[in-house]
């Protein structure tokens, strides 16, 4: 997992617009811990940095208005009452329709440097150009993707038949930050009983030969046995995760997670060889692509994306401010 710009801490890793992550790199092998070190004084305290005061000269485009940027800003890092931001131009274009904005971001502590955040607007108001990125864009950033999860996230499930507060985790089962993040996806079936948590096979191919096979299998035993079919079957495979390494360990280590789950492994291995097992995965995959997810394990809540593996107490922040924004009580 690509870690995010050290400048963004906690706030930055869980903004979708400033994740330069991709599909390719994204399961490169975590670093190790690094070495203890020795204590060292204490910085001084840092006093706040006072942003610059905008020029009005730097106003010139009629679109996105300041309420709008400064409404998208706060969906994506008012989660943490420490964030802080200013705008400080949205200028026009060469482009008709396309808007060039800067945002100044910081932190009220003066911990960190506050640092320049340029995109440009679409004409459609939906969406922002950042770097090689397109993000959605408004005030209401996260809810056509929530549409389109509720919509189409039909993967099993824990918690809650209702999908007011929808957590969806993408992951591949041969992916080593996937079997991480499991542990956060069992703290939070504890701490949202409420919520509904969707798991959504991603099998990244190129890199995981055998993670398309394990998708296949899992969306069998769910046919077979349900969710909680799944979720033995699920937890058994990330815990026997180094049998998927070649072609006859992934055998064994599905056949035997089937077994665990109560089901009858030749059958399940029979239904994931089927057409119909391929189409499931394959809409998985899909909707992941749709949803412009660029790594895994991603948690989708209520449409907005964050890894799934981040900071436990960070994620539930998170959780808590998108069903406020959303208007669901907790």
């Amino acid at each position: 997992m690509i870690r995010p710009s050290v400048r963004l801490a906690s706030a930055a890793m869980l903004v979708a617009l400033v994740l330069p992550i991709s599909r390719i790199n994204a399961q490169q092998d975590a670093p190790s811990s690094p070495a203890p070190t020795a204590p060292q004084a204490q910085a001084a305290p840092t006093a706040p940095v006072e942003f610059p005061k905008p020029d009005p000269a730097d106003f010139t485009a009629a679109s996105p208005t300041k309420e709008v940027v400064n409404a998208f800003m706060d969906a994506n890092l008012g989660f943490d009452e420490n964030n802080k931001w200013q705008v400080q131009a949205i200028t026009k274009t060469q482009v008709e329709g396309i808007s060039k904005v800067v945002v100044l971001i910081g932190d009220r502590a003066g911990k960190q440097q506050p640092y320049r955040f340029a995109f440009f607007t679409t004409p459609d108001g939906k969406h922002i150009i950042v770097n090689d990125k397109i993000i959605p864009f408004g005030e209401k950033p996260f809810a056509d993707y929530r549409a389109m999860v509720q919509q189409r996230a039909n993967g099993p499930y824990r918690g809650a038949a209702a999908k007011d507060l929808e957590l969806v985790e993408f992951a591949d089962f041969q992916c080593p930050h996937c079997k991480a993040a499991q542990a956060n996806m069992d703290k939070l079936a504890a701490d949202f009983p409420k919520a509904r948590i969707v798991f959504q096979s991603d099998p990244l191919a190129s890199i995981h030969p055998e993670a398309t096979l394990a998708a296949a299998y899992g969306a069998c035993v769910t046919k077979e046995g349900g969710s909680a079919a799944f979720f033995q079957f699920a937890s058994a495979v990330f815990d026997a995760q180094d049998g998927l390494n070649t072609p006859d360990g992934a055998t064994l280590t599905l056949n035997s997670a089937a077994t665990k789950a109560g089901l009858v492994p030749a059958k399940i291995a029979a239904c994931a060889a089927t057409p119909e097992a391929k189409a499931i995965v394959d809409a998985s995959v899909k909707l992941s692509q749709d949803l412009n997810i660029s790594s895994v394990p991603t948690l989708v809540i209520n449409g907005r994306q964050v890894p799934a593996n981040a900071p436990y107490e960070t994620l539930k922040q998170i959780i808590l401010f998108q069903a406020k924004l959303d208007g669901i009580a907790q």
